[in-house]
């Protein structure tokens, strides 16, 4: 049905424009069409890349060109990741509604009670949340539902070769994907997999916790103890992957990720407070010098502190005090937002999992 109507609207459409737009409707097309099946074998730079790579990690030269020499041009892949434009405004409460919802908090539940035991053995082992590992899976995929279908050597390719100048971290970009092409190709001959098989995002990401190949390499662990890890089909690995993670990225057990913060008008120096951006940077002293007051038992807190904005569109932004625990989980993702929809998501499914039914 839903193709028959795309059909049908296709030809209405087509119908409306006049020759010369078809025409350069048509060229876009084929150009488009072309892009898709360019391969890499084509590009020198890529050779050459397949080249020093092979010698840099003794690679077999022949296997390291066919696995690049095979990896397809993704045309779309470049836009994905250029910035929003200038100017958009940022509204946590819509994008908190995308994550904290009815959907994902169900399929949460029935992640949590289908791997309790793994999700408690690495709250031991690790000292991260089980909650804030569900919240992290639940963000990423929808819990396996939404893993990516584009193969990651074709994705890493293009953001490695055909990263858009049009980005303002372009070069050093570039070369981020450079890197994780070369970790990816690495894994594929240490696991024997063949590269042109696994799936992942736009941008490289594999598995239930859309690890990057260099995150794998560093990060990931055969928490199912079958000799191998499987980020992919084992829930298990993801869990104990993603704990292991954090705790690579300086999380600390106990410590909560943030804490309440109330502003007095008269000594507020925000600018000040918001320039070292999700950085925590200032003592619970420094902050209440400068306006911010930490609440209740942050009050206490003995380590640094970042003032966390969440903007709302038009209305007033939200504060929060992040704790070195809520810069952790920005190191999946560079983003507050990001950051705050996995804790209030892993909350809401911990709430509703202790609610009795």
């Amino acid at each position: 049905m839903i193709r028959s109507l795309a059909i049908t609207t296709f030809f209405i459409a087509v119908s409306a424009f006049p020759i010369s737009a078809l025409a350069q409707n048509h060229s876009k097309k084929t150009a488009a069409k072309t892009a898709a099946t360019y391969h890499y074998a084509q590009r020198a730079q890529a050779m050459q890349f397949a080249d020093d790579l092979a010698e840099r990690r003794g690679l077999d030269r022949e296997w390291v060109r066919q696995a690049i020499g095979q990896a397809r041009l993704l045309p779309q892949v470049p836009r994905l990741v250029l910035p929003p434009t200038r100017g958009t405004p940022k509204n946590w409460a819509a994008y908190r509604a995308r994550f904290v919802e009815p959907t994902r908090i169900r399929a949460g539940l029935r992640f949590w009670q289908d791997n309790a035991d793994a999700l408690a053995r690495a709250e031991t082992q690790y000292g991260v949340p089980a909650e804030i590992i569900v919240g992290i899976i639940g963000v990423e995929t929808l819990y396996g539902q939404h893993m990516g279908n584009l193969r990651v050597i074709d994705a890493l390719a293009t953001l490695a070769f055909d990263f858009p100048d049009a980005h303002p971290r372009a070069a050093e970009r570039r070369a981020f994907f450079q890197r994780e092409l070369e970790q990816f190709l690495t894994l594929m001959d240490r696991t024997g997999i063949d590269p042109h098989t696994p799936r992942g995002s736009y941008a490289g990401a594999m598995g239930l916790g859309q690890f990057m190949p260099s995150s794998w390499s560093r990060y990931a662990v055969d928490f199912d103890g079958d000799g191998r890890i499987d980020l992919w089909r084992s829930a298990q690995d993801a869990i104990g992957s993603v704990a292991n993670y954090f705790v690579g990225h300086g999380w600390q057990s106990g410590m909560p990720t943030h804490y309440a913060v109330a502003f007095d008008a008269a000594t507020l120096q925000l600018d000040a407070l918001l320039a070292p951006d999700i950085l925590p940077t200032f003592s619970v002293a420094s902050m209440a010098a400068q306006g911010a007051h930490v609440q209740s038992e942050g009050a206490q807190h003995t380590g640094p502190l970042a003032l966390v904005e969440l903007q709302n569109g038009a209305e007033a932004p939200s504060y929060v005090a992040g704790t070195e625990n809520f810069y952790a989980i920005t190191r999946y993702n560079w983003s507050s937002y990001y950051a705050m929809a996995v804790i209030e998501l892993g909350r809401e499914i911990a709430t509703a999992r202790a609610t009795p039914r």
